[in-house]
């Protein structure tokens, strides 16, 4: 946008979506960052101006789309698991056996479901191996993909 919040480019990318089993969804974050990189370079591009007169850049997010990235290089440690994902709808499961809903609910303001963040953590750190301990030391971050984003 110019300063009378006229848009001047847009650009987008699509990437693969990735079903390793009925019910997963991932992406590469890596190709995230690429297929990002190469809109960004278009859109100045298109709207002939360097990168030094820009002054904010928007990001639509997916929300929930979980990446857990090594805090030293920025290399993902796995692929983002994304929102729509049902891979720990057995985990939200157990937690609601052990009935911790109210608990959860009343302490984040959310329900039990794979939908969110924390139960997509988990199963990283419980089947990336060596991740929960390097976790432990510090070595890993995690965020959504705006967060990932922002910190290249």
């Amino acid at each position: 946008m110019d300063h009378d919040a006229n848009i001047i480019s847009v650009s987008q990318r699509e990437f693969e979506q990735i079903y390793p089993k009925p019910g997963w969804v991932e992406h590469d974050p890596m190709e995230i960052w690429a297929t990002q990189s190469s809109t960004l370079v278009e859109v100045l591009a298109k709207a002939d101006i360097s990168s030094d007169q820009i002054a904010a850049i928007g990001i639509t997010n997916q929300r929930e789309t979980t990446i857990v990235w090594e805090k030293e290089t920025g290399k993902p440690i796995y692929n983002a698991i994304v929102w729509q994902c049902r891979r720990t709808a057995e985990i939200c499961e157990h937690l609601k056996r052990d009935g911790l809903e109210d608990y959860i609910r009343s302490n984040t303001g959310l329900v039990i479901d794979p939908y969110f963040s924390g139960t997509k953590v988990k199963w990283i750190l419980d089947h990336v191996e060596g991740s929960r301990e390097r976790a432990r030391r510090g070595e890993l971050l995690f965020g959504t993909v705006d967060t990932c984003l922002s910190g290249k």
